[in-house]
């Protein structure tokens, strides 16, 4: 796989204290309606933030805030026809990570397969593959490896119908689709993984980016197949079962065309260096 160069260089400091985060997203309505989006970092995060949704004319357009799981976070917009435009911008604070203790709750929902990851169709698969590796870490960390090596990250060859069985058969995919497939061989394996949105400071291409949470021994970690930026530098978004349940925009009655959508991400004082043999945990 061919990997971009990071906007921000890895440097040589340990870890990163902070992050730095600014959207602009341009939404092209063409009926006037409801919309959400997911572009506020989650709810629990230590930040300062200010967003702002303005219409075609420049005037304050209306908006409320909903709350769902793990902090995520969703505007709803009261959308008027022409461009909208939602302004994101955050400092959050990057604290020492203590591993999140995995809910009973939560390890049903997210052992359980959904629209775009449906590990029911794959057990026998993933038993074969990794059915000969011992405990929680191994069984992750090998499957992030197969999914690094196998798929070759290609932009416009998977569609936003394309459920985790595509990367699976043709081999090529974008970050979703790594995160979709790493997601289904782990609940394959009775694991409960959970699929994350976030903005990565180092990921070149800039834009929103997909991983994963893994129930290891009882608490969440964190893998990106990908690779393509430092997991100690990210910033949460949103949480769901798969990336249905934390997209950047999703109708709620309003119609609109493709989203302009521009991000930058940095972090401070620098870029930390990832292990993708290491286990880490997500703010």
């Amino acid at each position: 796989m061919t990997e971009p160069t990071p906007l921000q260089e890895p440097s040589s400091t340990t870890s990163a204290t902070s992050a730095t985060v600014s959207v602009v997203l341009g939404i092209p309505v063409d009926g006037a309606g409801r919309i959400a989006v997911s572009v506020a970092v989650a709810d629990h995060l230590e930040r300062t933030e200010s967003l702002s949704v303005l219409g075609p004319d420049g005037s304050p357009v209306a908006h409320h805030e909903l709350g769902f799981d793990r902090g995520t976070r969703l505007h709803v917009i009261e959308a008027p026809v022409g461009e909208v435009t939602v302004t994101y911008d955050a400092t959050v604070s990057l604290a020492e990570r203590e591993p999140e203790p995995v809910t009973e709750v939560e390890a049903l929902l997210y052992a359980l397969p959904s629209r775009y990851c449906p590990s029911d169709r794959v057990e026998a698969y993933a038993a074969t593959e990794f059915g000969d590796l011992v405990g929680d870490a191994a069984r992750v960390l090998g499957i992030a490896q197969w999914a690094h090596r196998r798929l070759s990250y290609e932009p416009g060859s998977t569609t936003s119908s394309d459920d985790a069985l595509a990367p699976l058969l043709t081999g090529r995919g974008v970050c979703r689709d790594y995160a979709h497939l790493v997601t289904t061989m782990c609940r394959a394996l009775g694991m409960p993984a959970r699929y994350v949105s976030v903005y990565a400071p180092g990921l070149s291409p800039m834009d929103a980016h997909a991983v994963v949470e893994v129930a290891v021994d009882g608490v969440w970690r964190l893998v990106d197949a990908t690779r393509l930026a430092p997991r100690t530098s990210m910033v949460r978004i949103g949480t769901g079962r798969d990336a249905a349940d934390v997209a950047i925009t999703t109708g709620l009655g309003g119609s609109s065309g493709a989203p302009r959508f521009e991000v930058t991400a940095t972090a401070a004082p620098g870029l930390p260096v990832d292990d993708p043999a290491e286990l880490v945990s997500l703010l």
